[in-house]
């Protein structure tokens, strides 16, 4: 609402009343047909109204903007008698500089500031009435630390007030307690839950672990065995070769006199052939002698290569089948030396 057009001093021009309640502006608006209003005031016409209130021309709030300069300078400039004037307040000052004086004015009432108190004074009888209130409020004079209303200090008591405000805390703290074994339960539960299931799983891990290194234990006797077997095939195999060389150094004095007796026999019958036959035969024996030769140094190292490969299906057998295997071969290589010895 505007300004009561009884409070001004003086002319007010008529462009400076609001066409909505016919009082001086106050914040004032204008529409795009120069009428001009106040802003509370428009803004309700505007809720049920979509046009101008003089004109009835289309109006919504967009379309408002503020009132010309020189028209503020007019309202400004409009002196106005204060609000307080009833109350004995004779002041009277330009409309610019109103709410300045109003929030200084002596006339002014105003609301007590003690808590329940329902008195409003002027601002200029404000301190005396602080002072006098029944709802001012000070501590206790005994020393309880208390805050005490003026009213209520006659019918004090230090004591039963205090016991009043301990047995207060007492239950404050009671329920802070119980609510923080509720919550140290609660947490504890979910703990042991956790143990639970933590301990389940480790003991889960552990059995497979145990599993897996009864696994490898199994694995690593058989690999044990394995190699003490093929340790023990390479001795029998050592072994046999040594009695072969042995062999072999027991027929050379017999190849060495067999040389010599086939020297003789060539000599006595290099009369009856020719010199190019005679050759002829010795290299062709000499060939098959160092072919006979190859042939067992071959089969021998087949035996041992035999022995050190692969393990058997079954280890007796295959120690007996290696060791019938070797012994056969070697027994062969023996029969072919006499029967080579006993041709040459």
């Amino acid at each position: 609402m505007g300004y009561d057009l009884e409070r001004f001093v003086g002319y007010v021009n008529e462009g400076l009343l609001c066409c909505v309640c016919r009082d001086v502006l106050e914040r004032p608006l204008q529409a795009p047909c120069e009428h001009s209003y106040c802003s509370a005031c428009i803004s309700s016409w505007l809720l049920h109204h979509h046009s101008c209130p003089e004109d009835r021309l289309p109006l919504d709030v967009g379309s408002l903007k503020p009132l010309y300069r020189y028209m503020r300078n007019d309202l400004t400039r409009l002196q106005i008698r204060c609000v307080n004037a009833g109350q004995g307040c004779d002041v009277v000052c330009t409309l610019e500089s109103l709410h300045t004086h109003e929030d200084e004015c002596e006339f002014a009432f105003l609301s007590c500031s003690n808590t329940g108190c329902p008195v409003q004074v002027e601002r200029r009888g404000l301190e005396a009435h602080l002072s006098d209130c029944n709802f001012r409020s000070r501590e206790c004079p005994n020393g309880c630390g208390l805050t005490l209303l003026s009213i209520d200090q006659s019918q004090h008591n230090c004591v039963a007030e205090l016991r009043t405000e301990v047995e207060m805390l007492r239950a404050e703290m009671l329920c802070k307690v119980e609510e923080v074994r509720r919550e140290m339960e609660s947490r504890l539960d979910s703990q042991r839950r956790h143990m639970v299931q933590k301990e389940s799983q480790l003991k889960n891990e552990v059995e497979e672990l145990k599993g897996q290194l009864s696994r490898v234990m199994c694995d690593m006797r058989a690999l044990l065995g394995a190699e003490r077997l093929r340790r023990q095939e390479l001795a029998e195999a050592e072994l046999e070769k040594r009695e072969l060389l042995e062999l072999l150094r027991d027929l050379q004095p017999i190849r060495s006199q067999h040389a010599v007796g086939q020297a003789a026999r060539d000599q006595h019958q290099g009369d009856l052939h020719t010199p190019g036959w005679d050759l002829h035969i010795e290299s062709t024996r000499q060939q098959q002698r160092e072919a006979s030769l190859h042939a067992s140094s071959l089969s021998l190292h087949s035996a041992q290569a035999v022995n050190v490969s692969g393990p058997p299906p079954s280890p007796l057998l295959a120690h007996g089948s290696r060791k019938g295997g070797t012994r056969s071969l070697t027994l062969d290589c023996i029969q072919r030396k006499s029967r080579e010895v006993t041709v040459i």
